[in-house]
């Protein structure tokens, strides 16, 4: 289901002359992250675009969400609990007012 989601990430985000996106995938530690590296002229674009771990109890953390796509709910969308979703870019005394995982 994250695989899933991960994907469409990654095909909604059309490859240009400039950004490379750079896929990254452990499924042994449960890491899916997407790195930005490119030029646009003398500005660098380098850095995390998207980094979600799946721990070993199932809880899927959404550590950054650098795009505009609303990955937590295209998490439920797939069957994903809510309950089983952290917002851990979310400081841990805020987690507590959305309808998501605390932790």
């Amino acid at each position: 289901m994250v695989g899933e989601v991960f994907e469409e990430v990654l095909n909604f985000f059309p490859q240009d002359s400039y950004i490379e996106l750079l896929p990254i995938i452990d499924d042994k530690h449960g890491q899916f992250l997407i790195y930005t590296d490119g030029w646009e002229k003398s500005w660098r674009d380098y850095g995390c675009f998207l980094h979600i771990q799946v721990k070993p109890d199932g809880k899927v953390y959404l550590r950054h969400d650098g795009t505009d796509l609303e990955i937590a709910e295209k998490l439920v969308q797939k069957g994903i609990s809510k309950k089983d979703i952290i917002i851990a870019f979310h400081a841990p005394y805020m987690r507590d007012m959305s309808e998501f995982a605390i932790s």
